[in-house]
């Protein structure tokens, strides 16, 4: 019996990897690559809270690819309250953070963000 609950914790564990190793196989290699430079990948996940908030739940926040950048640059951890404080990454060359803004905001599923130009949201 303890063989068997042994396989079966395994077998889930083995599962569970899987499903996020498939779900960061589908970020395009692009962004991989930026991610990984900038360790983004590090904390970061498309749709599993790490470290930091999953991506998807980034892009739910309705921030523009402006807010996006300047908080890669000043993040601010009262908007993301139990998360571990991010660290500024002042290193991501502009162009880059923009990318990665982009994207980010691809994945709530609306049009894309642009710049600053909603009322009431503050980064």
């Amino acid at each position: 019996m303890k063989k068997a609950f042994g396989f079966l914790l395994a077998t889930a564990g083995l599962l569970s990897a899987s499903f996020s190793a498939q779900a960061q196989d589908n970020i395009p290699d692009d962004m991989k690559a930026l991610m990984t430079k900038y360790t983004c990948i590090a904390c970061h996940r498309v749709d599993t809270r790490l470290v930091g908030p999953a991506y998807k739940d980034v892009a739910k926040r309705n921030y523009s690819n402006d807010q996006i950048v300047e908080l890669i640059y000043n993040p601010k951890p009262v908007n993301w309250p139990g998360y571990i404080a991010m660290a500024p990454m002042k290193q991501v060359p502009k162009e880059d953070a923009l990318k990665l803004a982009t994207w980010i905001n691809t994945l709530d599923g609306a049009p894309a963000k642009k710049a600053s130009t909603k009322k009431g949201k503050k980064a």
